[in-house]
């Protein structure tokens, strides 16, 4: 037999792997189900990639890949025999138990006990070895099965894979002096001292300033003024301001030249008013509280009903999701999305073909693990209502098991939710998020991972006319630009109750004079309408440059619908932060009604006797140091010799250094690294640099003003060469130009705020040889509009249509800070609504609409 097997194993020998180091085995999930070793069929793990299949999708995999060997693991759960008497002590028999999985949270570990089964399976003739069976097996194989049966599952394994880089003590940390000089940080609003960036900054321990860091090609980033603070003072530690929370912070020693610890950080940061002592704490069930202030009973009761004795329900559309431990913000977000039908269309419509084009590993696929989670929530398999003879057998025990019966067990986002966040710094924890933010997020990624084909959030896409006017000429300019949600914000001077608030707050400040409890919190009640009515005031322009004065001014604007979207989501800005960085939450409710019309905030362009702002751009300032070379940079472009020796060490061809060093913009070596690693197979690489300016000059503009470009003229081919060589498409490098008059490092943030301009190949070429003359031109600093009026192929698309929406849906959240707490959602289905509590799905009594965070309304028919 041994012989036999042996023989038999031979020709698939070489398709057999031992995992290695860094070798993720996915054996409790499959990659395109919510099968387990648990389910009925079990799991079937590849002996090559280690990728874990259902029953139902294994024969998928060996079809494109021709893997015939996997090892399939079953899991049978039992109760424990008790005895005929139901009092003797359970017989243990988890010696069975040899899978390294984690155990399914639905299952009493008192009251179940688990056998495992494992056995190679060979395809497509479905020959079964049993394991384990050392004697008969090669060495290899045997070797083989031991690894897989042994390694944690890929997502025990992917928390202790984040910390492999272990992360020292800053040497400064201890003794790091810190100057007295007044400087307080406030909690937003934040912007580089030298540039006035407002991403990617970092504070200095020792004295406060506020500057950029590195520009990175994910396009985080700036300056380097940071570095160049700490050259010009050598103070060592910086903190990177938006990393903040009760856990720490990112700290990166300049001297050091890495990322460090500050066991220190709350002391040095609270030299600058940032207190994270007093910043929310985790607490036990995956919740936090504030350690400050008194629970929230009456919130968590009234949003989660909990005094009602709510009805499960099950079947398609009503399967939960599982909080993975501060995953709520994830599951209520996707809840939403995928009931609503372009979602349910684009992932689970084209289930079939989304799986039989997946990549050879669909656990890294945005399409594919959307499909997956949409199939689950929508085929009704993981939400079945328990079988009558279950409830007869749980009804003879405790109530809770009862309860505990008419829950489901609902699917778990794991695999979706390790694919989202990856790489992104607070999604990819562990923390609670803000429900908001990770909506946007998922949306970005749906638009990025749908370029040609169907985009299902484009029922969100809107656009804003934003109508800006100069304080003392009275011009006007109008831009639009491109959104997804409207904030509104929560005026509480509007509140109902604004008598009982004022005298809620002296009881409260005598309470506390007087060292007594403080009274019963009293929330503020603001109507819907005051919420607008903030949303479509006048709002100042900070920085405002008027091109009718050719100087800085007072400025107001205002925004207006251009398009409504069909689904419009609305944010009420219930978060904000105190003066010592402690992120509050107002106490408010919004009186939210549930249909809407919003048809007199439609945008209406430029009016009769209105004069428009003149299309000139702000002065360049250029550093004292370049002025007086400007014009002979034309003839001989600048280029960093130190960098280009550098890169011409390592042995690539001196002009293909040159090159590098000037279309990355002098950037420094590794990002003309990049560039050489990008262009070495062209044949032109080590061919000395030639600019069309340095072959044609082309006509004078010096009778233009300083600042003023046309709106139709072209940017210069250098500029657009530096970009293009980065990665980003032509046309889209030559709207970022003209839009920041061809100033390159404005341009590169203008390219990251405006990501869905990018267009298909096509239109790019088109764009190219057809400049669009109706294009929006940002003719302030502070304004990101650039969109076609006329809606033509080269501008976003919309789905517009009458503003008149009605109410299906709404995330609601509990607790005092977007780090902490809670979330759930109700969704309006089939005429009732249904509250989904992570696994949790019942018909809702009482949807707490007031109480909302984020708000979901779909579009009437003009009917």
């Amino acid at each position: 037999m041994a012989a036999d097997l042996g023989e038999l194993l031979v020709p698939y020998m070489p398709t057999i792997r031992v995992p290695r180091t860094g070798d993720r085995v996915f054996k409790s999930e499959c990659a395109f189900s919510f099968d387990s070793p648990e389910s009925e069929g079990g799991l079937y793990v590849c002996m090559n990639t280690f990728l874990g299949f259902g029953r139902e999708h294994v024969e998928r995999h060996y079809r494109k890949t021709g893997q015939s060997v996997y090892m399939h693991l079953k899991r049978h759960v039992k109760e424990k025999a008790t005895g005929a008497a139901g009092g003797a002590i359970p017989r243990r028999r988890n010696g069975k138990v040899f899978l390294d999985l984690e155990l399914n949270r639905d299952f009493n570990g008192e009251d179940y006990e688990y056998e495992d089964e494992a056995k190679l399976v060979i395809f497509p003739d479905h020959f079964e070895i049993p394991l384990p069976n050392i004697e008969e097996l090669p060495a290899l194989v045997t070797i083989a099965c031991d690894a897989v049966l042994n390694a944690p599952s890929a997502y025990k394994k992917q928390e202790p894979e984040s910390w492999e880089e272990e992360i020292q003590v800053s040497r400064h940390a201890r003794s790091l002096r810190q100057l007295d000089n007044g400087v307080r940080i406030p909690p937003s609003g934040w912007k580089c001292q030298k540039c006035e960036l407002r991403e990617n900054l970092w504070l200095n321990l020792t004295d406060g300033a506020v500057l950029c860091g590195k520009w990175f090609f994910d396009g985080s980033g700036g300056n380097g003024h940071a570095l160049e603070h700490y050259r010009e003072t050598n103070h060592p530690l910086a903190v990177k301001l938006d990393t903040i929370t009760p856990d720490g912070a990112d700290v990166y020693s300049f001297e050091e030249e890495e990322a460090v610890l500050d066991p220190h950080i709350s002391e040095h940061l609270s030299h600058f008013g940032i207190d994270m002592l007093q910043m929310q704490k985790r607490t036990e069930n995956g919740h936090h509280t504030d350690n400050n202030s008194r629970p929230r009973v009456s919130e968590w009761e009234v949003i989660q009903e909990s005094g009602m004795k709510l009805k499960a329900v099950f079947g398609s559309g009503y399967t939960g999701i599982k909080n993975l431990g501060n995953s709520c913000y994830l599951g209520t977000v996707l809840q939403v999305l995928f009931s609503i039908p372009d979602f349910q269309r684009m992932y689970v419509g084209n289930l079939q073909r989304i799986y039989d084009y997946s990549p050879l590993d669909p656990t890294q696929d945005f399409a594919t693990q959307m499909a997956k989670l949409g199939h689950g929530l929508l085929s009704g398999q993981y939400a079945k209502p328990p079988m009558k003879s279950e409830l007869i057998e749980q009804v003879m025990k405790e109530e809770y098991k009862v309860l505990n019966w008419q829950q489901q067990k609902g699917v778990s986002p794991r695999m979706l939710k390790s694919l989202v966040s990856r790489g992104h710094p607070e999604f990819s924890s562990n923390r609670q998020q803000d429900a908001h933010e990770f909506l946007l997020h998922i949306i970005n990624l749906v638009e990025r991972n749908s370029a040609g084909s169907e985009n299902p959030s484009d029922v969100f896409r809107f656009l804003v006319e934003e109508r800006v006017q100069c304080c003392q000429t009275r011009r006007v300019r109008y831009t639009q630009r491109v959104d997804y949600c409207i904030q509104l914000p929560a005026p509480i001077e509007a509140a109902t109750n604004r008598e009982e608030l004022l005298a809620y707050e002296a009881k409260r400040k005598e309470a506390e004079e007087n060292m007594r409890a403080p009274p019963e919190p009293v929330r503020a009640r603001i109507p819907f309408t005051a919420c607008l009515q903030a949303f479509t005031e006048p709002e100042n322009v900070p920085d405002f440059w008027s091109s009718a004065l050719q100087a800085k001014s007072a400025g107001v604007k205002t925004s207006r619908f251009a398009s409504f979207p069909e689904y419009l989501i609305v944010q009420v800005k219930k978060f904000t932060f105190g003066v010592d960085w402690v992120p509050k939450k107002l106490d408010l409710a919004i009186e939210v009604p549930d249909f809407l019309d919003l048809n007199r905030l439609r945008a209406t362009g430029l009016q009769a006797g209105e004069e428009e702002l003149p299309d000139l751009m702000p002065p360049i300032v250029l550093p004292e140091d370049t002025r007086d070379n400007s014009m002979s940079s034309i003839d001989s472009p600048e280029i960093d010799e130190a960098a280009v020796m550098q890169l011409a060490e390592m042995g690539f061809p001196l002009e293909a250094c040159r090159k590098a060093v000037y279309y990355t913009g002098n950037m420094g070596p590794e990002m003309a690294f990049n560039w050489i690693i990008a262009h070495m197979e062209e044949p032109d690489f080590a061919e000395p640099l030639l600019l069309p300016s340095m072959m044609d000059p082309g006509p004078s503009t010096s009778d233009s003003p300083v600042g003023a470009a046309p709106l139709g003229s072209s940017p210069p081919e250098e500029s657009i060469a530096i970009l293009t060589s980065m990665g980003f498409p032509r046309n889209h490098s030559i709207q970022a130009l003209k839009a920041t008059n061809n100033n390159l490092e404005r341009a590169l943030d203008w390219i990251f705020t405006h990501p869905e301009e990018e267009e298909s190949d096509a239109v790019s070429d088109m764009a190219d040889t057809e400049p669009n003359d109706n294009a929006f031109s940002n003719a302030n600093s502070h304004s990101d509009s650039t969109l076609s009026p006329d809606r033509d192929t080269t501008g976003p698309r919309v789905k517009d249509g009458p503003g008149r929406y009605e109410l299906f849906a709404f995330i609601s959240h509990m607790g005092a800070s977007t780090m902490s707490g809670h979330y759930v959602c109700h969704i309006k289905k089939e005429g009732r609504w249904v509250i989904y509590n992570d696994h949790k799905v019942c018909l809702s009594e009482r949807p707490p609409k007031d109480l909302g965070y984020v708000y979901f309304y779909h579009r009437l028919s003009s009917s």
